[in-house]
């Protein structure tokens, strides 16, 4: 992180978490005579399920009243406020805290991969549920995952209501 982003990320931390979310990453970006302020925001670790509208738009709101009050960035420039996405690579342990009850695809420091429904998180491990069952892998022995894009995700309670099946048909 550029010595600029940094103590952008240190200006706007405190407000992105007044908004009840986590600041993700800062990134001022040259373009042309302007420039790009890149701010992305995420949900706390602990939370389950996607930033909304409303709140990268209060976000937007909150961070853009103290850009306004510090002035911190000379001459123009434009603010874009996001989340992560499903893109994302999960490379810290708060990306697979994030990331539970998904569907991910896991590549491991020896290469191999392990593909499933991330079931539980803790500091030293992840638990993936498979075809093959329960898989417990050391998080040390995971390089990187990758969220798999579901377009209709199961319910958070395996069991389906009769109506909710009926809806399947």
């Amino acid at each position: 992180m550029a010595v600029k982003d940094a103590r952008l990320h240190e200006l706007l931390a405190p407000v992105v978490a007044a908004e009840g979310l986590y600041l993700e990453r800062v990134r001022l970006i040259r373009a042309g005579k302007r420039s790009v302020l890149e701010v992305t925001v995420d949900l706390p670790e602990d939370e389950i399920g996607g930033v909304g509208l409303d709140a990268i738009s209060a976000a937007s709101t909150a961070i853009s009243a103290k850009l306004d009050a510090t002035d911190p960035i000379p001459g123009q420039y434009m603010l874009d406020v996001t989340s992560p996405g499903t893109s994302r690579p999960l490379t810290e342990l708060r990306h697979f805290k994030r990331a539970r009850t998904r569907l991910v695809n896991l590549t491991l420091v020896d290469g191999s991969t392990v593909s499933g429904r991330l079931t539980e998180v803790t500091a030293a491990e992840l638990v993936v549920t498979g075809d093959t069952g329960e898989t417990v892998l050391p998080l040390a022995d995971v390089k990187k995952g990758r969220v798999v894009v579901e377009l209709k995700r199961p319910k958070p309670d395996a069991q389906a209501t009769i109506e909710d099946r009926e809806e399947d048909c």
